[in-house]
């Protein structure tokens, strides 16, 4: 028996990221979007958009930026909040965020994968103090999970390090350009961690 919407007691999470999903935008301007909590952006989106996801949906909204994000500001994104590098708690869930790609031609949010590491590094011991981290946002994917064959769409060998050793439940990215028709197309298990692209547009129930 199918149940209830009633019966669900998590937080329903719209991920976007990189290009904007005309059926998404919709919905949601049409209001028939199911009810979500809150929405994440994975980067490579317009702050345009993210502000209308924001002043539709009137629900919080965290992002990072992609490889691609040049245009951002605080007055392109009132009421949107900037996570790299940041530990933040929404409900009962601890997200961690990590903006842009693998360094491949000097461009604006490119690291090496030394410089994402010693950046997690720097929040090892805030993500201890308040507990690990349930859910991490990235822009780009781990190295060898869903990643691309070029240099530019390399995932980072630091984000198989945190998985390995902070097992979060979810780790959320975008920056690999597919189109999926189920979660499970775009979900890859690694240990205990859930793996997903969102690119386009997912809802996820945490």
């Amino acid at each position: 028996m199918k149940k209830s919407r009633t019966n669900f007691h998590g937080i329903t999470i719209l991920a976007v990221s990189d290009f904007v999903d005309d059926t998404l935008k919709k919905m949601v301007g049409d209001k028939t979007l199911e009810p979500v909590d809150l929405i994440i952006s994975c980067g490579d989106l317009a702050p345009e958009y993210l502000s209308f996801l924001r002043n539709r949906l009137e629900k919080p909204l965290f992002y990072v930026k992609g490889n691609h994000d040049i245009r951002y500001d605080s007055s392109k994104l009132l009421g949107c909040d900037n996570i790299h590098a940041k530990l933040v708690r929404f409900k009962t869930l601890n997200i961690l965020g990590l903006e842009g790609s693998i360094w491949y031609n000097g461009g604006v949010n490119q690291y090496t994968d030394k410089q994402m590491d010693k950046i997690i590094l720097r929040m090892w011991f805030s993500l201890w103090r308040r507990g690990g981290v349930n859910l991490v946002v990235t822009h780009a994917p781990p190295k060898d999970i869903q990643d691309g064959p070029d240099h530019c769409h390399t995932g980072f060998e630091s984000f198989i390090k945190l998985i390995e050793k902070r097992s979060p439940r979810y780790f959320v990215h975008g920056h690999i350009h597919k189109e999926f028709e189920t979660l499970e197309q775009r979900t890859t298990i690694v240990n205990s961690t859930r793996v997903i692209n969102t690119c386009g547009f997912t809802i996820l129930k945490v």
